[in-house]
């Protein structure tokens, strides 16, 4: 992946809501039901892929959905988020192919600047070929990362004329319907993820 000369940020803010954290307190008790099961997460996009073509939220229907925003200029939290995020992914493929291909992981780009279709194409590929890369127009953008709760700001421009973004870092598991199911522990490593995705999938 060919990674861009960009000023390393200070500090990121990692906004999660309240309510998500008290929702998923109780999720590895036995029995427990989906932590974010009846969050109001999610909703219909039009966004477009690395050819241009249009993509809807609506297009994955009966499939699982792994969603998580970011931005490819991002200089470590982003790359490394995915990476872990898609090699759990590889770990679940690898114990239970079958459910795997019904899982579609997606990355939405916060900064549309920046991130044209080639380029968010480009940086999904270099993690997996299953990753598919959605940019799209400044308001497509606003409207999905509002319908999944994301945090996104632009920072201050830098002497040589870059930007970095401050944003949330979830990844969120998606059921058949498109509705919240939980979000994936990819700060804890792949295999918490690959364990995560067993867990609410069948």
């Amino acid at each position: 992946m060919n990674r861009r000369a960009m000023p390393r940020p200070r500090f990121r803010l990692m906004f999660i809501p309240l309510a998500l954290l008290v929702v998923g307190c109780s999720a590895d008790q036995p029995g427990a039901r989906p932590p974010l099961e009846g969050a109001t997460i999610g909703g219909e996009f039009t966004l477009v892929d690395k050819a241009g073509k249009p993509v809807r939220y609506s297009d994955f229907a009966g499939q699982y959905r792994v969603v998580y925003f970011g931005f490819t200029f991002c200089p470590d939290v982003c790359p490394l988020d995915v990476q872990k995020m898609m090699q759990g992914y590889a770990l679940f493929a690898k114990a239970e192919p079958d459910v795997a291909k019904q899982v579609q992981p997606i990355f939405v780009t916060i900064d549309p600047e920046r991130d044209t279709p080639a380029v968010v194409g480009e940086f999904a590929a270099a993690f997996s070929p299953r990753l598919l890369g959605l940019t799209g127009s400044e308001e497509q953008i606003a409207a999905a990362a509002r319908a999944f709760k994301v945090y996104r700001a632009r920072g201050p421009d830098s002497p040589g004329g870059g930007y970095l973004m401050d944003h949330s870092n979830i990844a969120y598991l998606m059921d058949r319907d498109g509705k919240p199911l939980a979000m994936l522990p990819h700060d804890k490593g792949p295999q918490a993820v690959a364990d995560e995705l067993a867990k609410w999938t069948s």
